[in-house]
């Protein structure tokens, strides 16, 4: 745990991990808390209507190890997976810390996937018991025959097609489990990637995941836990995002944590919810902040009890953050990282570390540096690849079944990310944009975020994504598609506004050169913009107008 120190330099030169020879995440996060403080909330379960119900460690505990037992008996075991097809609730809680507490290995699946992406990640991890809802039974059931080794579904909520009901059989279970000791090393949880690019890979973490994310969320969290904290993010506990950058920290430092995920998200009902229950630290996807933007709703700071907003997924943007910081009036901490090797960069405001623009600095304990493409450490402002040395913590342990993948992840002892960017004399490090994301114009290399950025910021534009387009002289040409703003008339005139406005704030080579206007910008179930549809998009009109795809 990070204590606050006198600088920003004091907390990197004093800090370093300390991982036990066995730890095991179920018994951290809630058997801990549950032996000394049974009646401490671990969740506040919200209601649409009526008031909050509240889970503690102590009942989580119970129940994780019921469940520890029912899944032993029906042949469970270390190193087995389980998927936990779940929304916000006490229950995804009860399964983690089960399937942790047995040493097997816990595959989160997000609520909203549709049949194909469920088949394929339940059948490449040989998922062997499953814990759902009715809705997401009857989404599996008919995929059964294509999955052998799923023996066990249980369902919330009452039975549903070949699962039986969650209660009953919990309830026909021992609440006394002595968990299994694993050690830092041995997996515990594979998070499936977005999988923008080819196949999903399953990235196998050990438990020390988590002590690896604890100083990156504390510093983006303002050093949480601080008394009355309460934690809240909309990102489902299916990704990293909600689950290791929101969940299961907070859950480690005793903050009671707040259980709602909207179907889709809604800005108004975001921030009622959190007044509601006082929340005081929120982890907020860049697209969420982007969408209470948008809506221009008057953020009620007297009935906010906020005190930090940690960010992350996408570029932020100074723009973004500078507007959220004034709307909120409270921190907002930029930080990075990925499936793999997450929360490695990062803010801090209270600490003097933040710059807009910047995703921060490498966060204590984690060597982070820019590479050239012969893996080289590249000089201060000159432009690389972002890459994490290893050993590290919060490194995942591999992509499942997939050697070759894994080895192609590595440079000599730096894992890289694929993203390029930028260090500065000071730290600070730039993200740019993802490699399959840059943009080559004229010999200039683009990152989209910067464009993004001003484009949000013309009073005409609500959402934009800017992608490369295939053109004969200058390689690629900027094309932005933009969502507008309700009621705007979207003619030529304003085409040429918004190039105008970005060429005057960024540079002649950056300005996009193409405008559409569109509905929507499709995002992914962890709230990214999907740019290979729009990449895909632009190549196939350059092929229709005879320029190279």
């Amino acid at each position: 745990m990070l204590t606050r120190p006198a600088s920003d330099f004091d907390l990197a030169r004093r800090f370093a991990f300390e991982i036990p020879g066995f730890y095991n995440i179920g018994v951290d996060v809630i058997d801990r808390w549950a032996a000394v403080e049974p009646d401490r909330p671990a969740l506040i379960i919200h209601r649409e209507a009526g008031p909050p119900r509240f889970a503690t460690y102590g009942f989580l505990a119970r129940r994780a190890s019921r469940l520890a037992n029912l899944l032993a008996a029906e042949g469970v075991g270390p190193g087995d997976r389980v998927g936990i097809l779940l929304p916000q609730s006490a229950e995804a809680v009860i399964a983690h810390v089960a399937v942790y507490k047995l040493g097997a290995i816990a595959v989160p699946l997000a609520i909203l996937f549709g049949a194909d992406a469920l088949k394929y990640r339940l059948a490449d991890a040989g998922v062997k018991a499953l814990v759902t809802t009715v809705e997401g039974a009857e989404k599996v059931a008919p995929l059964r025959a294509d999955l052998p080794a799923l023996a066990l579904m249980l369902s919330v909520g009452g039975p549903g097609p070949g699962a039986e009901d969650f209660k009953t059989a919990l309830g026909r279970a021992s609440d006394r489990f002595e968990p299994v000791e694993t050690r830092p090393d041995d997996p515990a949880l594979m998070i499936y990637t977005s999988g923008t690019t080819g196949a999903p890979k399953g990235a196998l973490h050990g438990h020390r995941v988590l002590l690896g994310h604890l100083p990156g969320i504390q510093l983006s969290q303002e050093m949480m836990p601080q008394p009355g904290d309460v934690m809240w993010t909309p990102s489902d506990w299916a990704w990293a995002g909600g689950l290791l950058n929101a969940l299961m920290p907070a859950l480690h430092y005793g903050v009671p944590v707040v259980a709602f995920r909207f179907t889709k998200f809604d800005p108004a009902r975001a921030l009622d919810l959190m007044a509601r229950h006082r929340v005081t630290n929120a982890f907020l996807p860049p697209t969420a902040l982007k969408m209470i933007r948008a809506e221009g709703i008057a953020i009620d700071r007297d009935r906010l009890k906020l005190r930090a907003i940690g960010s992350a997924g996408e570029k932020l943007g100074a723009d973004t953050l500078l507007w959220a910081r004034e709307a909120f009036g409270v921190p907002v901490n930029e930080f990075y990282g990925q499936t793999e090797c997450n929360a490695v960069i990062g803010s801090c405001a209270g600490l003097g570390v933040s710059r807009p623009g910047a995703i921060g600095k490498p966060v204590p304990g984690h060597d982070v540096a820019i590479l050239r493409d012969d893996g080289s450490r590249a000089a201060p402002g000159e432009t690389g690849q972002i890459a994490i040395a290893r050993p590290d913590p919060v490194m995942f342990l591999g992509y499942w079944n997939q050697p070759e993948a894994t080895a192609a992840k590595f440079v000599g002892e730096f894992m890289t990310t694929g993203d390029q960017g930028v260090m500065d004399t000071d730290g600070y490090i730039t993200f740019i944009g993802r490699d399959d994301d840059l943009i080559t114009s004229a010999g200039y290399r683009i990152g989209p975020g910067e464009i993004e950025d001003c484009l949000a910021a013309h009073p005409a534009v609500r959402f934009a994504v800017a992608v490369g387009k295939p053109d004969p002289l200058r390689t690629e040409i900027v094309k932005a598609f933009i969502v507008p703003q309700p009621g705007v008339v979207t003619d030529a005139a304003l085409v040429e506004d918004i190039k105008a406005f970005v060429r005057a704030r960024l540079s002649p080579h950056e300005y996009p050169r193409e405008i559409d206007f569109v509905d929507e910008i499709p995002l992914t179930t962890s709230g990214k913009v999907i740019r290979r549809l729009f990449r895909d998009r632009v190549r196939t009109e350059a092929a229709d107008n005879g320029a190279p795809g």
